[in-house]
């Protein structure tokens, strides 16, 4: 999983400005000249500047674009082939896909979203296929967790509840709860749901912390519920105390259908 709620500014390569609705969640530097020229073409297809079928420019003018070597663009081109977002073809060239091709559980596919900007709709996207996925892992965490496992709900909850509601700290630990939900469930497949629950925190936080008092405490009874549930080996209330975590998220960011 990629660092969690990086906040350092990218930059963007010239492309249309998002919409109206749109909020753009800024992610940090990507760590190599490949990664970061993937990056930007990412995100500049998911804003819409390379909509589906176009074809990308030529090579000559993405090294004069991005003052990379040949072999970095063809690197960040393969980075991009392997998450669907492009297609290569002989005698055509580099050629966007249609959305539907896209890798949507790839975390860096997920976080180029939030730097294109996201709606309502993208929002309400990724509450449903959590809504399929982490009730689910709940009830089988509260059949399976072991010591360990609630060891570690126990300790996302506890830095949750000790750091204010706009900090790092308080997101990092209702990311590492969810996640220990996951683990705690022994199912491996939920565990790699991982990226999607990350990208729904991180805009979460960035849109809306919980700071008002009342806020906070609905969002922290809430979490608690959840470690509660799992704790006393109870299923249907811990898949039930997940899935109204996230609809308070959704409700919280206007977002509920």
């Amino acid at each position: 999983m990629r660092a969690p709620f990086a906040r350092a500014p990218a930059a963007l390569p010239a492309a249309s400005p998002p919409g109206a609705g749109l909020v753009v969640i800024p992610a940090g530097r990507a760590r190599s000249n490949h990664a970061e020229v993937a990056r930007s073409l990412g995100t500049a297809i998911i804003a819409g500047r390379y909509p589906a079928g176009a074809k990308l420019p030529g090579d000559g003018e993405l090294l004069a674009t991005f003052r990379v070597s040949r072999p970095v663009l063809r690197e960040s081109v393969k980075t991009l082939v392997a998450k669907g977002l492009l297609t290569t073809k002989a005698r055509v060239g580099t050629v966007v896909r249609e959305r539907a091709a896209w890798n949507m559980f790839d975390a860096d596919v997920l976080a180029w979203h939030l730097e294109a900007g996201i709606d309502r709709r993208f929002l309400r996207d990724l509450a449903e296929i959590r809504l399929a996925v982490e009730p689910a892992a709940a009830a089988l965490a509260a059949e399976r967790r072991t010591p360990d496992d609630l060891a570690a709900l126990e300790a996302g909850l506890a830095r949750m509840r000790a750091e204010p509601s706009d900090s790092i700290g308080f997101a990092e630990g209702d990311l590492a709860l969810h996640v220990a939900v996951a683990v705690a469930s022994g199912n491996p497949f939920m565990r790699s749901i991982g990226g999607v629950i990350e990208v729904a925190l991180r805009a979460s936080f960035q849109l809306s912390a919980p700071v008002e008092a009342a806020d906070r405490e609905t969002v922290l009874s809430a979490h608690a519920a959840i470690v509660a549930a799992i704790a006393a080996r109870d299923p249907e209330a811990a898949a039930a105390a997940l899935r109204e975590v996230i609809h308070n998220g959704l409700r919280r960011h206007g977002a509920a259908a």
